[in-house]
C-alpha cells in the first residue's frame, strides 16, 4: 500500500530495537521516570494505578513520542513485615509468596498497558548489594548510630515479634484486636510494647514478653541542614507540584521538619529481608542476623531494579548533570521521596542523580466510599477486563479524573459518560468522519489539496482561524505535559479534535463540496488527515491502542509531536479500511457493575439483559426504578444515535471539565471561602447546561 509520508528530521519517532538498551547521552535531554514500587501482596486497586502506575507511564510515552532518552522503572516491593503476615496466612513462603503475586502485577499492568522498560522486584543479589553499600557508606561516614529499645518478644517462637505480628488491648480506647503499629478502632498509632495483654498471631496461646533489642539508626537530626537546603533547592529547579512537605510559597510545612527530625531505625529483627553487611575486621554494632528495615531498602529498589535492566545503571543513577529524575507517588508516599530517601543518599556521599520533579495525587475514592479488598468494593487488578470496557477507556477515564488537585470519586455513569459522550461522539466521530470521507469519495486516496509540504501559513486564506487555533492548542497540550499536568494534556487532545470536528462542519465537507468546489473539498481533507495524525501522536501516552488503531487506518508510521499543523501525510498516500475506534456502551450497565463491584457476593451480580426492564436479584425498588430509567434512556439512545454537531461536542466538553471542577471542589475541607467556590461552581455548571440545552433546541 503507497505511503507518502514528508522527509523531515525530527517528524517520526526514534523507537530503540528492542533489545537496545536505553541509556543517557551527555547534552542530550535524559529522562529517567519512576513510580512508586507496590507491596507485593497487595492487588492493585484502580486508584493505585493512576496513583503512580498509569500517570509514569503516561508521562514516560509523553516524553518518547518528543524523542527524547526515556527510561521507565518500577518493581515489586518484597521484604519486610506484611510480606512476612501475608505469607503466614497463606501457609507459603515469603519467596512463594512474591513470586505469587508478581504474576498478578505482571498481568494487571500488561493489560492496562503500561509500558515499563523494566518492571523488577527487590528481592534480588543486585538489590542486597546496592542496599548493603549505601549502608556501609552511611556507617562510615558517621551517619549511623545504635540504639537500644524495649520490644514485644514471643518465647515459643523464639523471636522478636514485629508489629503487624503481635495484637491487644489498646492503651488507649480498651480495643481487644489492635495491632502493634495502630488500633483501628481509634486510630492511634501505638508501640507494640505499650499493648495490653500481648498475642502473638503465629500462636495466640504463645507467651508474649518484653525483652530489649539493637537496632541501627540513620542520623537524621545530623542531616537535617542538607536536606531542608536541598528541598528548596530541588522545589524551585523541579517545579514540585505542592504536597505535604512543601507548598507552594516554597515553604516547609513538614510537621517532623519543624520540630525537628529524629534518627530513624534502618534495622529490623526479621529473616525475610536484606541482611545486615557485616565488614571483617570491623564491629558489627551486634546486627549480625538483623536485616535492614523495609523502608531502607524500598526506595532503593529504584537504582536496584535500574541494574537489573542494565548493568551501566550508574550512567542513569549517577549523572546528576545530565539526567533529570521524575517520580510519580500517592500523597501518602511523598516524606520518604522528599526528606527520608534523599538523607539517606546525602549521607551516603556519592553523586546520586536526586529527584528533579514530584508529581503526586490525592486519593481516587470509589462511588462515594473507599475501595476495600476484604468488602469486595471497587475494581481490583484483573477484575477491570471483566467489564469489557477496553483498557485505552480506562485509561482515559482515570487520567480525566485524576486527583491531582483535591480527592476525585470514581463514578460508574461518569465513565460510560467519558466513552459514549467524548471518546465515540467527539475524537471518534472526526476520525472515523474523515477517513471514510477518503475511503467513499476518493478511493482511499489522500487528494492533492494545494498545499505545499511542510508547516501550514497561520495567514492562510480560508483556514487562518483553523490553522492558528490548533498551533495554539499545540503549544497548550506541551506546556502541559511539560508541566506534567496530565490531564489539562487529555483535555487540551480532546479539544483539538473538536475543534476539527468544527473545521468539517464549517467547511461544509460532504458531496456537495466535492461536485461544487473540488480543490476546496481536496484542501479540507488534506488538512483533516494531517490534523488525524498529530492526533495519534498527542493521544499516544494517554491511549496507545487508540493512537496505533489510528496509524494502522492511516497507514503511517508513529510520529513525534509537532508544535504546528503541518502537511505531512501527502497527496496519493493511500489509507487504510476506515474502522470505529470506540464503541457506544449501554448506560443501563452502570447499575450491573454498581452491583458486582459494591460489595455484594459475587454470585448475586445481576447479568445485562435485553430487556430494559430488567431487575437484577435482590435489587432495591430505588435502585431497579433507576436501573429501569437508565435502561430506557439507554434504548432511546440506541433509537436517536445521530451524531452530534461539532459546536454540540464542544459545549458538552465545557459541561464536562466544569463537572469535575464541582466535584473537586466539593470533596475540599469545608470553609466559608469554599462554600462560596462551590456555589459559584455550580451557578456556573447550571449555566453552561441551560446554555446546551437552548443550543440543542435551536439547532
Amino acid at each position: 500500500m503507497t505511503q507518502n509520508i514528508r522527509q523531515a528530521e525530527g517528524l517520526l519517532r526514534d523507537i530503540p530495537k528492542p533489545e537496545e538498551k536505553i541509556l543517557p547521552v551527555d547534552g542530550e535531554t535524559n529522562v529517567l521516570i519512576t513510580s512508586a514500587l507496590p507491596y507485593c501482596n497487595n492487588v492493585p486497586h484502580l486508584g493505585n494505578i493512576i496513583g503512580s502506575t498509569l500517570s509514569a507511564d503516561v508521562f514516560a510515552r509523553y516524553n518518547r513520542t518528543r524523542n527524547r532518552r526515556t527510561l521507565y522503572v518500577c518493581g515489586a516491593d518484597e521484604y519486610g513485615t506484611a510480606t512476612e503476615t501475608q505469607a503466614l496466612k497463606e501457609g507459603l513462603t515469603p519467596r512463594e509468596l512474591c513470586d505469587k503475586y508478581n504474576v498478578l502485577h505482571v498481568e494487571t499492568y500488561k493489560w492496562f498497558e503500561l509500558g515499563f522498560d523494566h518492571f523488577g522486584r527487590t528481592s534480588t543479589p543486585l538489590h542486597t548489594e546496592i542496599c548493603q553499600d549505601i549502608y556501609l557508606n552511611l556507617l562510615h561516614n558517621g551517619f549511623l548510630e545504635r540504639q537500644e529499645k524495649d520490644q514485644t518478644y514471643c518465647e515459643d517462637c523464639g523471636k522478636f515479634l514485629a508489629d503487624r505480628f503481635v495484637e491487644g488491648t489498646c492503651p488507649h480506647c480498651g480495643a481487644d484486636d489492635a495491632r502493634g503499629d495502630q488500633c483501628d478502632v481509634c486510630s492511634r498509632t501505638l508501640d507494640a510494647v505499650d499493648l495490653i495483654n500481648p498475642r502473638c498471631l503465629v500462636n495466640r496461646t504463645h507467651k508474649v514478653t518484653t525483652r530489649s533489642s539493637s537496632h541501627m539508626y540513620a542520623k537524621l537530626d545530623a542531616l537535617q541542614p542538607r536536606v531542608e537546603e536541598w528541598i528548596k533547592r530541588s522545589w524551585k529547579a523541579g517545579k514540585w507540584s505542592p504536597n505535604a512537605v512543601i507548598n507552594a510559597d516554597g515553604e516547609i510545612i513538614d510537621a517532623r521538619l519543624k520540630s525537628g527530625l529524629r534518627p530513624s531505625p534502618v534495622t529490623r529483627d526479621l529473616s525475610w529481608g536484606v541482611p545486615v553487611p557485616t565488614v571483617e575486621g570491623e564491629d558489627d554494632h551486634g546486627m549480625k542476623g538483623k536485616v535492614l528495615y523495609v523502608w531502607f531498602d524500598a526506595p532503593i529498589g529504584y537504582p536496584s531494579i535500574t541494574a537489573n535492566y542494565t548493568s551501566e545503571w550508574k550512567r542513569w543513577w549517577f549523572n546528576h548533570e545530565n539526567v533529570r529524575l521524575y517520580q510519580f507517588m500517592g500523597k501518602d508516599n511523598v516524606y520518604f521521596h522528599t526528606v527520608y530517601f534523599p538523607a539517606v543518599l546525602l549521607g551516603d556521599g556519592r553523586p546520586w542523580t536526586t529527584l528533579h520533579h514530584l508529581s503526586t495525587t490525592e486519593y481516587l475514592n470509589y462511588e462515594g466510599g473507599k475501595f476495600s479488598k476484604s468488602h469486595n468494593r471497587g475494581v481490583f487488578g484483573p477484575a477491570a477486563k471483566e467489564t469489557g470496557i477496553p483498557p485505552s477507556v480506562w485509561r482515559y477515564y482515570l487520567i480525566s479524573t485524576r486527583p491531582e488537585t483535591a480527592d476525585a470519586m470514581f463514578s460508574w455513569a461518569d465513565c460510560i459518560a467519558a466513552n459514549n459522550n467524548v471518546l465515540l461522539n467527539n475524537f471518534g466521530n472526526f476520525v472515523n468522519r474523515s477517513l471514510k470521507f477518503v475511503a467513499s469519495q476518493y478511493d482511499s486516496v489522500i487528494p492533492d489539496g494545494g498545499d505545499a509540504p511542510g508547516p501550514l501559513s497561520p495567514n492562510d486564506d480560508l483556514d487562518a482561524d483553523f490553522i492558528s487555533e490548533v498551533n495554539a492548542l499545540l503549544k497548550d497540550y506541551i506546556d502541559a505535559m511539560e508541566a506534567v499536568k496530565l490531564r489539562l494534556g487529555l483535555q487540551t487532545v480532546m479539544l483539538l479534535s473538536a475543534r476539527g470536528n468544527l473545521y468539517l462542519q464549517a467547511s461544509g465537507l460532504n458531496k456537495t463540496l466535492m461536485a461544487e468546489n473540488p480543490k476546496r473539498c481536496a484542501q479540507v481533507v488534506s488538512r483533516a488527515i494531517n490534523l488525524i495524525y498529530v492526533l495519534s501522536a498527542l493521544v499516544h501516552p494517554f491511549m496507545p491502542s487508540t493512537s496505533a488503531a489510528i496509524l494502522e487506518q492511516l497507514n503511517a508510521p508513529e510520529r513525534a509531536v509537532p508544535s504546528v499543523l503541518s502537511n505531512d501525510i501527502l497527496a496519493g498516500h493511500h489509507i487504510s479500511k476506515p474502522e470505529h475506534l470506540f464503541k457506544r456502551i449501554d448506560e443501563k450497565m452502570a447499575e450491573v457493575w454498581r452491583a458486582k463491584f459494591g460489595g455484594a457476593p459475587a454470585a448475586a451480580t445481576p447479568e445485562p439483559s435485553a430487556d430494559a426492564t430488567h431487575v437484577a436479584p435482590g435489587m432495591s425498588k430505588r435502585k431497579a426504578a433507576a436501573a429501569k430509567k437508565a435502561a430506557d434512556k439507554a434504548v432511546a439512545a440506541v433509537q436517536d444515535d445521530k451524531p452530534k454537531s461539532a459546536e454540540v461536542l464542544v459545549w458538552e466538553q465545557k459541561v464536562a471539565e466544569q463537572g469535575q471542577k464541582v466535584r473537586e471542589l466539593k470533596v475540599k475541607p469545608k470553609t466559608e471561602e469554599t462554600d462560596k467556590e462551590v456555589a459559584e461552581a455550580v451557578e456556573e455548571l447550571k449555566k453552561l447546561k441551560g446554555e446546551l440545552a437552548e443550543f440543542q433546541k435551536s439547532s
